[in-house]
């Protein structure tokens, strides 16, 4: 199940965030897509979550969303979720534990990404 292909796109969400507060809002898209040969089931996710000031939140659970997916082969799976951080920059990283079909069960590695006010890292 190392076929697992994880995509990620962010955006800043202006009009709920409140710059005087501290309070930045974000959204960010993952993409899951299985290019493997059997079918995998999204169990869990663990996420870190630093923000500029060195802060790590740590958020884990079943599923994505309310959903635990099972995505066949060939076959991809989009959601989108938030976050609220208290300063203009922050990283986030994790892992999900997927179950293919024979009760397997594997971390697949979510890439580093950021989040970032548009244009406040040059």
């Amino acid at each position: 199940m190392n076929e697992i292909e994880i995509d990620v796109t962010t955006t800043y969400v202006e009009q709920e965030s409140d710059l005087t507060e501290g309070r930045y809002v974000f959204a960010y898209t993952i993409t899951i897509k299985n290019n493997g040969d059997k079918n995998a089931q999204l169990m869990n996710r663990h996420w870190f979550i630093t923000d500029g000031e060195g802060s790590c939140q740590e958020v884990h659970g079943p599923g994505v969303v309310g959903q635990q997916p099972t995505i066949k082969p060939g076959e991809a799976f989009r959601y989108t979720s938030g976050a609220v951080i208290e300063t203009v920059f922050a990283t986030m990283e994790g892992y999900y534990e997927f179950r293919d079909e024979s009760g397997l069960e594997v971390r697949v590695q979510i890439p580093l990404f950021t989040l970032s006010l548009p244009n406040a890292i040059h």
